[in-house]
């Protein structure tokens, strides 16, 4: 017998296709991430995003650049090396994840120190550069 879902997703509206596209723990900060950082390799990102395992760092790359948020580049040199970087519609979610970053700041407490490096990074971007 083959496997049906139960139910099709069901996006009614662009803030849940939105919301849908930048949902998970990591998409956000990869995002902020290569913003401030601009075209950097696979091993720098991995650096940045602690406790990230390969497969999941690369999984959610992929899913940023099927939606067109994120670009990769192959270098044919010797070695042969890969970059990632934003998008024009990439660094337009910028605003928005450094909106709901404020908003968040104004409405929950968070100790300030503790506060991951991508999101203390992210929101001092500055607007020209996003």
């Amino acid at each position: 017998m083959i496997y049906r879902h139960k139910s099709k997703k069901d996006i009614r509206s662009p803030l849940e296709s939105g919301l849908n596209v930048l949902s998970g723990k990591w998409k956000s900060r990869i995002l902020c991430f290569l913003a401030i950082n601009g075209s950097v390799r696979f091993s720098e990102i991995q650096k940045e995003m602690v406790s990230i395992s390969d497969s999941v760092l690369s999984s959610e790359l992929k899913k940023l650049i099927r939606d067109e948020l994120v670009k990769r580049v192959q270098f044919d040199e010797i070695p042969p090396h890969v970059e990632y970087s934003l998008t024009e519609k990439g660094e337009s979610v910028i605003p928005v994840l450094q909106s709901i970053c404020r908003w968040s700041s104004t409405y929950y407490e968070y100790d300030k120190d503790s506060l991951i490096l991508q999101c203390q990074r992210c929101s001092s971007v500055q607007k020209d550069k996003c």
